[in-house]
């Protein structure tokens, strides 16, 4: 067998075992996390009149995760099913409820999330970053 038939049959052998390995998106903390810090930042400004999201910071950032899984072997559909995934949507909402719930938030009081925010943008932390105050 050449060396061309052969490199083409361990490649055609070892692409789709490298393709089943990729965790789902949801377990590629890198991506997963800054989501969810979006999330809870736009959730924030959806409820606290005095903050705004800093949307153009967060569109970037998402970009940029796209280019990453890109890079990571996902491709732009299988980025799509998991970021529209009702499944996963959900599963964002709860995480990010509880979040809120252990910091004091709730939705009958709009000030807690005024509240949460300031605290965040204070911290610079990695939700605050998503922030401003108005």
């Amino acid at each position: 067998m050449s060396v061309v038939k052969s490199l083409a049959l361990i490649t055609a052998l070892t692409l789709p075992a490298m393709a089943a390995a990729k965790p789902p998106l949801r377990d590629v903390k890198e991506i997963d996390n800054e989501l969810y810090y979006i999330a809870i930042a736009n959730e924030i400004s959806e409820y606290c009149p005095s903050i705004s999201g800093r949307r153009m910071k967060a569109i970037g950032v998402m970009w940029g995760l796209r280019n990453t899984a890109n890079k990571m072997g996902y491709s732009d559909s299988e980025i799509r099913a998991y970021v529209e995934s009702d499944a996963e949507k959900d599963r964002m909402r709860a995480k990010g409820e509880a979040y809120l719930a252990q910091h004091g938030v709730s939705y009958g009081n709009p000030n807690s999330f005024c509240t949460l925010g300031r605290a965040e943008i204070e911290r610079n932390s990695a939700i605050g970053v998503y922030l401003k105050a108005n």
